[in-house]
């Protein structure tokens, strides 16, 4: 399927543009804003920092000027401050960039049927991926849902963050795209094809899901890059050595970086896209935003994400994937 089957009409695109105007006026005066509310917000708790450290220094010991406990107490709390108000100095770029976001996004999107949208709510899909295809982790981070119809089946799709552990300690289960889905024929069991692991991670996932058991497709490209695992083995069989095979192939050329991950549950499908970048994610306040840089892609990128997850959903299908 070609990038130009999702690009939006002319009557679209100059509905678009017109958005964009709207934007850019609101932009300048946002940027004007945030110029003068950046230096005078943080400008101000350090002028106070100063003032307060000054009035330390007349009881302070001699040799522990500007250092003493107090000081640095002070200065922690100042700097954490200064951290607060600028978040408040950017609220109107902040708020901009959101409201673009919610107004836009279901005309930019002409092609998904039903859209809905929202940030940072926790997807209605999610409870039912499968863990076997992120691994263990016990934090969660959600930015942009997009839920609608395409192709006339309905689907989610959400950006997500999966860690585990704590402070520098933690490492990240899975960052990227999950296109959550409806199988066109429900998988009797769970069946999941992830990126090999390594083997601490393995034999501790082993201890906790041992009846998940492992199959090979039996393409030696995909074994080395994939392992599969299922809790229905006679089941996984045919759609391993077959479709999903078939499908894996065509996502290694389509997502190259880090290879896409393909899980079904039941009556439910998911494909998630290793990712580091937002898709939807809008240029700094201080650059114009154009159509053909910034939100061309964005169609673009959605419509290769929702053709990928129509084809992975074809996998069980009695009919071949076309």
């Amino acid at each position: 399927m070609e990038t130009a089957d999702f690009m939006p009409s002319e009557a679209v695109t100059a509905g678009i543009r017109k958005g964009i105007e709207i934007y850019e006026a609101a932009r300048a005066s946002a940027v004007r804003q945030v110029r003068w509310r950046v230096p005078l917000f943080v400008g101000l708790v350090l002028v106070f920092v100063v003032l307060v450290a000054w009035l330390f220094n007349k009881v302070a010991d001699p040799n522990e000027q500007w250092f003493s406990t107090p000081h640095v107490f002070l200065y922690v709390i100042g700097f954490a401050a200064s951290i607060l108000l600028y978040f408040q100095a950017m609220k109107p770029a902040t708020r901009l960039r959101q409201s673009f976001r919610e107004t836009l996004l279901p005309i930019i999107f002409g092609f998904i049927a039903d859209m809905r949208y929202q940030h940072g709510g926790r997807p209605n899909s999610f409870d039912r991926l499968p863990r076997e295809a992120v691994g263990p982790f016990n934090r969660q981070s959600f930015d942009d849902v997009v839920s609608g119809r395409y192709e006339e089946f309905p689907f989610e799709l959400y950006e997500a963050e999966l860690r585990e552990g704590s402070g520098k300690g933690s490492s990240t289960a899975f960052k990227g795209v999950v296109v959550a889905f409806e199988a066109i024929e429900p998988f009797p069991g769970i069946l999941v094809a992830t990126r090999w692991t390594n083997a601490v991670v393995g034999f501790f996932r082993g201890m906790f899901a041992s009846k998940m058991q492992d199959l090979s497709s039996g393409v030696p490209e995909l074994d080395a890059a994939y392992e599969f695992r299922t809790d229905n083995i006679e089941a996984a069989r045919p759609l391993v050595t077959g479709r999903l095979a078939q499908a894996l192939k065509w996502l290694g050329e389509t997502w190259p970086d880090d290879p896409a991950r393909v899980a079904l549950n039941g009556s439910d499908g998911f494909l998630l896209l290793p990712q580091t970048k937002n898709f939807f994610e809008l240029p700094a306040i201080s650059v114009p935003l154009d159509y053909t840089r910034h939100v061309a892609p964005m169609i673009a990128d959605m419509g290769a994400m929702l053709a990928t997850a129509a084809l992975v959903r074809k996998i069980g299908a009695k009919d071949e994937i076309g």
